[in-house]
Formats: structure tokens, sequence, C-alpha cells
């Protein structure tokens, strides 16, 4: 069967490799075009545009880049046309993804989206598109099924969480090893992790890099994001003696005694990888402006929005400055701190389900094909 995939970033990417190698193992003789990046790449198929030409974040950024997106939307559709798929995978990126699956709907193409939208976040009017436009959905958080069915009366399936997949499956790494690799001293590091798009890390980075100095004892890393060059972070650096990684997150992760990290899905990895954290979030001023008036979550980390308590301390906005930075990661060095967090991210785990999120979804799209 013919399967055509589209996510928009880089934790799409990531869920769709695995995805991808799921339906292989599923459907060995499967054909696979898809919108996304290196790993799904790796995974197979043909890769027709790579998220990093895709991903605008903000009401401002995407506003700029208006033109861009809608000749990307007329693409995709030309080449679904095209490849005249059996079914079309939508992976999170909702703002492209939805105008694509109205369409595929009204020409009869079966629609399954992987990774819901977070509507329940904000733009929950979007359900009406969704009962209209998707055949079916896969959720995996565990509060969407109950938001879905209970207050939407939409049906979907909870699949568990794919990153569990993703840091099971990962081949491990030896901590020596790596520290020589990367020519690491013995301190104990602290992971920088300030996002994949450029206008977070040009938010972000510079605050994060701000506290260095008022942490002697401790060495501090950039984990680099696989779309963008090493030249781009150097910028930020100012001849500060930092250590730079770049697409080995995992690794850092593994290693690292605690974390800055920008609000995202990273914010759930690091807790996975039972890293102290804290998440720090910056964004353009009309951005911020429009989001705090339509945007109701009390939180904005998946680990506090799955917890239903602020588990992580979040710094957002005005709050994100150095001072307060520096605060907060000095307590979560502190023991009492680091085992209340750890005692907490045990139990964010087992909210999360089990292993085998990319397998049950893949058997889940096969099955219904071949119906």
């Amino acid at each position: 069967m013919k399967y055509y995939i589209i996510a928009g970033e880089a934790s799409g990417d990531l869920h769709g490799s695995n995805l991808m190698k799921a339906i292989f193992k599923k459907d060995p003789h499967a054909e696979i075009r898809f919108w996304g990046g290196d790993l799904m790449q790796e995974a197979g198929g043909t890769l027709v545009k790579h998220y990093r030409e895709l991903a605008f974040m903000g009401f401002a950024e995407v506003i700029m880049n208006l033109k861009t997106i809608l000749n990307n939307i007329k693409l995709c559709k030309a080449d679904i046309l095209k490849f005249k798929p059996d079914v079309i995978i939508f992976i999170d990126y909702p703002g492209f993804n939805m105008r694509i699956a109205k369409w595929a709907k009204e020409i009869g193409i079966p629609t399954h989206y992987y990774i819901s939208p977070q509507i329940w976040a904000w733009k929950e009017n979007r359900i009406k598109a969704i009962k209209r436009d998707v055949d079916f959905m896969y959720v995996i958080l565990p509060f969407e099924k109950d938001f879905y069915e209970k207050k939407h009366g939409f049906p979907v399936e909870f699949v568990g969480h794919p990153l569990i997949d993703a840091i099971h499956n990962r081949q491990h790494v030896d901590e020596a090893s790596f520290r020589k690799e990367f020519d690491l001293d013995d301190k104990p590091i602290i992971a920088l992790l300030p996002g994949s798009r450029k206008q977070e890390i040009s938010k972000m980075l510079s605050e994060m890099l701000a506290v260095v100095k008022d942490f002697p004892a401790y060495q501090f890393v950039i984990a680099g994001a696989p779309s963008q060059e090493y030249d781009f972070y150097k910028q930020f650096l100012k001849d500060q003696n930092i250590h730079f990684i770049s697409n080995r997150t995992y690794d850092l992760l593994s290693v690292a005694s605690a974390a800055l990290v920008t609000s995202g899905t990273a914010t759930l990895e690091t807790a996975l990888f039972k890293v102290p954290e804290v998440v720090c979030y910056k964004g353009n001023w009309i951005s911020y402006q429009i989001a705090k008036r339509i945007i109701t979550l009390k939180y904005i980390s998946l680990v506090n929005l799955i917890m239903d308590k602020e588990v992580v301390t979040e710094l957002i906005q005005g709050e994100c400055n150095p001072k307060r930075i520096k605060k907060e990661l000095h307590k979560i060095l502190e023991t009492s701190q680091r085992e209340k967090l750890l005692e907490d991210y045990e139990i964010l785990e087992k909210k999360l389900g089990g292993i085998g999120a990319s397998a049950k979804t893949a058997g889940l799209i096969v099955d219904k094909l071949k119906k």
C-alpha cells in the first residue's frame, strides 16, 4: 500500500521515523512518501520536503512567511495527486496539516492523524474541522482521550507516548567514551536545550548562557538541533568556553546532571531521562501578547500539563531572565529538590503508558486499510 506522511518539525520527524519503521514491519511492501527530516529519511521512503523549510513559529512569524506556507500547501497537494496514496498520515503540525486534511477528505483519500493537534490548549473550535476531515485520530497524552470522547463525542485511540519508544530503542552511550569523544572534563554537565528553530534559539540561548559564570563547578553543553549549523550558534557564544554537541541530544541528556530547556517536546524528553530541569520560554513580544490572551492553560510544559501540577519550574517571558534562571538552577542542583523531582518523573512515566506506541499505531492504520 502507499502511504503519504506529513511531519513539519523535529519532534514529528522523530515520531514519524519510528512510525515508518513500524509500518514497514507490518507492511513490508509499503511505499512511503513524506514531508519530514533526516530520521524519517533514514527509515526509508522518499523525502519530498525537509521540515527545516517549513518550521515557522508564532503568530507574527507565520504572517511574515505566509506566501511560502501557501506555496508549500500547493506543492503538497500536487505531489499527493501524483503519488495517489491509499492513506495520508498527519503528524501534529496542525496549521498546515488540517488544510491538507480538508482537501484530502473532499477528494476521498482516507485521513489518519497521529499525535493530535493541541486543541485543548487553544483553537478548541478546530474540533469541528477534525470531526469533518479526520477519519481516525491517535492520541499520545492520557488526558486527550477524555477531552475528545467525553467533551466532544469524537472517538480516538490512546496509543501511549512515542517518546517512550524513542528513548527505549536508542543505542546507549558509554559516559566515559562520550566525554572523551567531545573533550568533556570530569565536571558534572548542565545541558542547554534552546530549541530547534532559529527564532527560539535567538531568544533563548543568550539568556541561558548568561548564567554560565555563576556555576564554575559545572560544564555547560549546548544541544545543537540537527536542522541548524554550528555557525548559527557561534554568534551567541562571545568567546565563552562552551561545549557544543550537534544532533546527540539523547546522549547528552543521558549523562547530564541538570538542564535548561526551552518549552516544547524537549521538556518531556528531559523528564523521561530523569534529568532535573528548568523550563524557559521567551517569544516574539507580539506573538506572546496574542498567545497570552487566547491560551488558558495553567502550564506551558508537557511535564506539568500531564501531571496537572507544577513539577518543573516554568520561567515565561519576563520571568525568563538570568537572575531567575540562576536561582532556579541552584534549586534543582540541591539534593532535596532533585529527589522530589525524580519521584514525580517516575509517576509521569507511568501515566504515559509503556513502550509500543509506534507499533500499535502502525498496526491500527494498516489493519484499517486492509478492511
